[in-house]
């Protein structure tokens, strides 16, 4: 049975991810954070580094409820105090099941994936399982929100 799962699932993260398209850099505040994923509908952007324009880490929306739990200003607090730095990427060709024992091992709900130009996307602990339970359905277009 495992055979006909993956000869109709995505095979690899490039089949699933989304392009980084919202990024934030360092010096931002949380706030900042959190108002770009609200309308870019997404739950984790890319952190820039922005003398080199490379990446630099990631921050999620865990990391800012977090921060807001534990009282911190949202408005002073800087992205680069929160965010993980040289997060864990997988690559193009990683499988889609890969993917996911890398999430599941490491507790992650995002992966930023590489290709031979860097950085070229983000997967999510939704476009995994939305790969692995339903074979064949393409992704949603990148910026468009995921129901809650």
């Amino acid at each position: 049975m495992s055979e006909q799962t993956s000869a109709v699932a995505p095979a690899t993260a490039a089949d699933i991810m989304r392009p980084p398209l919202t990024t934030v850099e360092q010096a931002d505040h949380i706030a900042a954070a959190a108002y770009l994923m609200k309308r870019a509908g997404t739950t984790a952007l890319m952190v820039m580094n922005a003398q080199t324009g490379q990446p630099a880490g990631i921050i999620t929306e865990a990391d800012i409820a977090h921060a807001v739990a534990d009282g911190k200003d949202v408005n002073s607090t800087r992205i680069h105090a929160l965010m993980t730095t040289r997060p864990t990427v997988i690559n193009t060709t990683t499988s889609v099941r890969d993917a996911a024992q890398v999430m599941t091992s490491g507790h992650f709900r995002h992966l930023p994936v590489v290709g031979d130009e860097g950085l070229v996307g983000i997967v999510d602990i939704t476009d995994v399982c939305r790969a692995l339970l339903e074979p064949g359905v393409p992704p949603p277009p990148a910026g468009l929100a995921q129901p809650e």
